[in-house]
């Protein structure tokens, strides 16, 4: 019997990724980040917004509250946070 290397074939899933503003910046390397999207009933098809809080790690603290950023879901750092800032997409004015 010839064993195989399954390690060869294991490829990583593709992670979820959310957008959102930033409603809290005051912990330390951590951020909240709303969510807020539309989407259609099941039965009456009519448009339903549903909302979201994330609590996102900012390594840099570099985002501040009104910033809409990106974000990607990663391995739990503890126990509410388990998303990840990716990047910027558009700078508050305040």
């Amino acid at each position: 019997m010839i064993k195989e290397n399954k390690s060869k074939n294991k490829t990583r899933n593709i992670r979820k990724q959310r957008q959102g503003i930033v409603i809290s910046d005051k912990m330390n390397k951590t951020i909240v980040v709303y969510e807020l999207r539309k989407v259609k009933h099941k039965y009456y098809g009519k448009s339903i917004t549903k909302n979201k809080k994330y609590i996102v790690h900012d390594e840099k603290n570099i985002s501040k509250c009104g910033d809409k950023v990106s974000i990607m879901e990663i391995r739990p750092i503890s126990r509410k946070k388990s998303w990840r800032l990716v990047n910027i997409l558009e700078k508050s004015n305040l």
